[in-house]
């Protein structure tokens, strides 16, 4: 069986799901390069736990997790099965305790990406939550031990944002990125194309720009997940490569 790429995408903002646009455009796109997965493993910004959890419902629910948003978001509903034997075997790891939940479903940082990506929602998805409790080193290394997962049909997909820090954006002037932010975009850029995981996972001491791109950490996990399973001969590409005030929608593809 091939193996699968591994994506990490800036999802931005939930209305972007709402394609026809550029970036819900670049994202449907990019599942025309490869097979069909049998199942796709998302880690998503908006699932921040005390734990490690994945989602074990033969029918995740579709979690508007948002408010102050058009209707139209609202009903949106992307009705992809679950695949209860992947959360199973996830479960299952050596390298954490991760508890089967069924409370959970595929929030707006999966099926944002995923309705655009695969609008039949035939593929079977499952989330992992990222713990809250864990530093960066920690989710690098408990990631590179789905990496099993590339070769037996399942893509993965880290959904978040480089740079997020929503207490500074600046409405009126979306299009103009703050320049601590571009700095904080460039320098992970840089960082992630020298696979210097090390510096990426202890973004804290990256200097003052990063500090204020990355207040908190849920948006920038899934980073980590996504180039924990880069392998060495891999090319890692950007696209969507912008950022909005105080947002970045740079988006990674590792093939």
């Amino acid at each position: 069986m091939q193996k699968l790429p591994v994506f990490f995408v800036g999802h931005g903002s939930p209305m972007n799901a709402l394609g026809p646009n550029p970036l819900a455009d670049t994202w449907a796109e990019s599942a025309k390069d490869f097979p069909e997965p049998k199942a796709i493993l998302s880690i998503s910004a908006h699932w921040f736990t005390k734990g490690t959890y994945v989602t074990s419902n033969q029918s995740p629910p579709t979690i508007h997790d948002f408010y102050g948003f058009p209707q139209e978001l609202f009903d949106v509903q992307y009705s992809a099965p679950g695949d209860p034997k992947l959360a199973e075997e996830l479960s299952k790891s050596k390298d954490a305790q991760v508890i089967q939940d069924d409370s959970w479903g595929l929030d707006h940082g999966t099926w944002s990406v995923l309705r655009n990506m695969y609008p039949k929602a035939n593929i079977p998805v499952v989330q992992l939550s990222l713990d809250a409790t864990k530093s960066g080193e920690w989710h690098y290394e408990f990631a590179k031990s789905l990496s099993k997962l590339r070769e037996q049909g399942v893509l993965v997909l880290g959904s978040g944002d480089l740079v997020h820090n929503l207490r500074l954006y600046d409405w009126k002037n979306q299009d103009k990125a703050h320049d601590w932010a571009l700095d904080a975009n460039e320098t992970f850029k840089d960082l992630i194309q020298k696979r210097d995981w090390k510096s990426l996972a202890n973004y804290q001491k990256l200097g003052t720009a990063v500090q204020i791109a990355v207040p908190t950490p849920e948006h920038y996990f899934p980073m980590l997940y996504a180039l924990a399973l880069a392998e060495e001969k891999e090319e890692i590409s950007f696209y969507n490569d912008i950022i909005q005030s105080s947002v970045s929608l740079t988006s990674m593809k590792i093939s």
